[in-house]
């Protein structure tokens, strides 16, 4: 079965849809309306790009390109993470690339090899789509859990200084932190997978049945990326935070404040 095409009226419709957040932010002074217009804009010049580069890539398939531009995007998420978090890139970037690069990489060979059973575990079409929805849907959750583990470090301050003078080490005095930080995180994911299919059709499932696909392959797939994202969520959200307890704080265990953006 063919996808049908949107055409350009079509796609002029979808734009017209923005006239009601525009008009609400207009009429309750919510200021959004520069900030809507330009998010719009973005995503429609970031889609046009990455559509011609993506078929480019395709067509070509090569596996070093392929890993090269998922490196990209999680270099792009890495800093995205921290920005959101109100954090300072500097220290924080590289060690988090790598660590989001290596658990990206292994999710991404795993589920090629042992879910799907792929000859060319590095096949673009698989590769980067894949990888794609593994880092969209864990970003939040790693802005979430690191955002959330400075705050409540600075909320409770001196409980965990108290911690530290009763000769407690600053790994063991954090533990609660980072406990409660991953709980925050992992929410929204775990409330995803407990209503998918009922509340809502996740995109990989529509996008694959608009695409023609059984229903029931959509379902198995759906099924596989879930989980996949739900590992890889728990797993980038704990070495998130373990690197935010790596280099934001001092050899006496107090938390640099010069790590916030807004300290």
């Amino acid at each position: 079965m063919d996808t049908y095409d949107i055409s350009l009226e079509g796609m002029f419709f979808s734009f017209f849809l923005l006239l009601i957040p525009i008009l609400i932010s207009y009429y309750l002074n919510l200021k959004l309306i520069s900030s809507t217009v330009e998010s719009a804009l973005r995503m429609v010049i970031q889609l046009l790009f990455v559509g011609v580069f993506l078929t480019f890539v395709f067509d070509l398939n090569n596996p070093f390109l392929n890993i090269a531009w998922v490196f990209v995007m999680i270099f792009v998420a890495s800093q995205t993470v921290l920005k959101n978090a109100e954090l300072k890139t500097r220290n924080l970037l590289p060690l988090l690339t790598v660590f989001m690069a290596v658990t990206n990489y292994i999710m991404l060979l795993y589920f090629n090899k042992f879910i799907i059973n792929l000859n060319d575990l590095f096949d673009a079409r698989y590769f980067i789509p894949i990888a794609g929805m593994v880092l969209g849907n864990s970003l939040k959750a790693n802005v979430i859990g690191m955002e959330h583990f400075c705050s409540e470090i600075q909320r409770n301050e001196n409980r965990y200084l108290f911690r530290l003078s009763m000769g407690a080490e600053k790994t063991e005095a954090l533990v609660p932190y980072l406990r409660k930080s991953i709980r925050v995180a992992l929410k929204p994911t775990i409330a995803n997978m407990a209503t998918i299919g009922i509340v809502f059709l996740p995109g990989m499932m529509t996008g694959q049945i608009l695409a023609g696909a059984s229903p029931l392959v959509a379902i198995e797939y759906q099924i596989a990326i879930m989980l996949a994202i739900y590992v890889t969520t728990i797993v980038n959200v704990l070495l998130g935070v373990l690197v935010l307890i790596y280099r934001g704080f001092d050899d006496y265990g107090m938390f640099k404040k010069e790590m916030l953006r807004n300290p």
